[in-house]
């Protein structure tokens, strides 16, 4: 087994796939190494790509501004998840292609990350079906989980608003 297998193996999106899946998808996987501070990616790019933490921690980041009718107001980032090893992210680049929802920032020196296509996912996906299935349902069960958090915190937001 390998290093980027053993690092899948803990990724819930890669929950319930074989040990010899994990490895083939391990073979299109390339891993980057980002500093504190460094963007991953910006909110409102487009990208195609999806991320698995392999050690370290990444700050999703959202900017307030992208809603705001304030003109001149400027807004800072806010931070809505800390994700850890294990953690994926940029998953919504697998379903639609759609602009980044959000900014991912390295949150700690020597932050690795595997980094794996869009593009090699979908054919492997599509090359064995029942791999497919698994990963799309654990991604949807996974993007459920991080809506349900964004959700807890957007009511909190909406109740410190109305208790100010």
């Amino acid at each position: 087994m390998t290093g980027y297998t053993n690092i899948l193996k803990q990724a819930d999106i890669f929950y319930q796939i074989t040990e010899n899946q994990l490895e083939q998808v391990a073979g299109f996987c390339r891993e980057n190494t980002y500093q504190l501070g460094e963007v991953i990616f910006v909110e409102g790019t487009s990208d195609d790509e999806l991320y698995v933490i392999a050690q370290g921690e990444v700050d999703i980041q959202v900017n307030p501004g992208l809603v705001s009718d304030e003109p001149g107001h400027t807004y800072l980032p806010v931070t809505i998840a800390t994700l850890r090893r294990g953690q994926s992210f940029g998953e919504i680049a697998l379903v639609d292609r759609g602009l980044r929802s959000a900014s991912a920032l390295a949150a700690q020196n020597s932050t690795r990350l595997l980094v794996m296509q869009r593009e090699k996912v979908i054919e492997y996906c599509q090359a064995n079906p029942q791999f497919g299935f698994r990963l799309m349902h654990n991604l949807a069960a996974d993007l459920a989980l991080k809506m349900r958090n964004a959700d807890l915190l957007i009511r909190n937001q909406l109740l410190n608003r109305q208790n100010n």
